[in-house]
């Protein structure tokens, strides 16, 4: 059979020993009802803005090339870009900084938010193409440091 409880103050139970502590509830004067501290999950992980941008692909194709992400840091990524038609295709790295657009409604259906790919206008300003592994890698370190608030500017 189980003793009464403890009493150590006005209002206040003390059930079991030191090693219940966290199953012990205790109240002084009227209980106050906490709010639900759990949020539930969602497709929109978000970031500072609290928009989700999908990433841009590990490996994709454009313009007859194949192109391999070799590292990123950040808003900055290496790229190795091979021409699809060549049997011996001359190594080259692509680093770049990596821009994010906005969703849009095009003809009734949404395109969601996502990282982009520099467009050839904006080479040399966004991207930068190198035969040197090291030259590459010392560029996108370079790129990578650079203030947030310069390399996470979205484009149009």
């Amino acid at each position: 059979m189980k003793s009464p409880p403890k009493r150590s103050a006005p209002g206040r139970e003390i059930q079991g020993e030191a090693s219940d502590v966290k199953r012990v509830s205790a109240t002084v004067g009227h209980p106050v009802r906490l709010p639900n501290r759990q949020t539930s999950a969602t497709a929109e992980g978000g970031s500072k803005k609290g928009c989700f941008y999908k990433p841009l692909p590990k490996q994709f194709r454009r313009g007859g090339y194949s192109y391999r992400q070799i590292a990123r840091q950040g808003d900055a990524a290496i790229y190795g870009p091979t021409w699809n038609g060549c049997r011996n295709p001359s190594v080259s790295y692509e680093v770049i900084r990596i821009r994010r657009r906005n969703g849009f409604q095009i003809g009734g259906r949404f395109v969601e938010p996502a990282e982009v790919y520099p467009r050839s206008e904006l080479w040399g300003v966004d991207g930068f193409t190198f035969t040197n592994r090291n030259e590459a890698f010392a560029k996108l370190s370079e790129i990578s440091l650079e203030e947030p608030a310069k390399t996470r500017r979205e484009v149009n």
